[in-house]
């Protein structure tokens, strides 16, 4: 049974490699850390679910900081939290430098069930209910229902390219959160 160090320091050396924007290759990330590739697959599981791993805390990361960073309350408090977020992974070299290696594999990362979405909609449920519980928002479904509708629309229109659209559609996505939200942007 590997230990959390050792867990957490091969997640934290492929994040390093993730962050310089260099295909995550499972031997040499296994090479780098001085064990043995079946060593390294006890310690995280394959190499997708080490992606999803290292996907996972940076999109958490970038919710948090764009919730400290987002004004307003409310709906307007969210719109600016997404629309940080939107804009903060769009902007990603790192990120673009995966999805032109790898468009397929992060496709199924960020799209299909698994970390990416659990933190994403569960941040997103957490900011729900603040609001809710402010009594600056008034939703009429659950927070983590409306809180995993919102995070899907965001992956359909922020990697857009990858879908087959020319360019990620942020707007397009702000104003259909607002509309679930019950405001309208201007």
């Amino acid at each position: 049974m590997p230990s959390d160090l050792d867990r957490r320091r091969a997640i934290d050396t492929a994040a390093s490699m993730y962050l310089a924007e260099e295909p995550l290759d499972m031997s040499a990330l296994a090479e780098r850390l001085g064990v043995g590739r079946a060593t390294l697959y006890r310690w995280v599981g394959n190499r997708e679910e080490l992606l999803a791993t290292v996907l996972s805390e940076a999109t958490e990361r970038t919710y948090r900081k764009a919730i400290t960073q987002a004004s307003g309350e409310g709906p307007a408090y969210i719109l600016d939290i997404f629309a940080r977020v939107m804009r903060s992974v769009e902007a990603s070299a790192e990120l673009r430098a995966l999805t032109r290696r790898e468009p397929i594999v992060f496709v199924k990362l960020a799209m299909m069930p698994g970390p990416i979405e659990s933190i994403s909609s569960a941040i997103t449920a957490e900011i729900l209910q603040a609001q809710v519980d402010a009594g600056t928002l008034t939703i009429a479904l659950s927070p983590q229902v409306l809180g995993n509708a919102l995070v899907r629309i965001c992956d359909v229109h922020l990697y857009a390219p990858l879908l087959g659209r020319e360019n990620a559609e942020i707007e397009t996505a702000l104003d259909l959160i607002a509309l679930l939200l019950g405001v309208i942007r201007t």
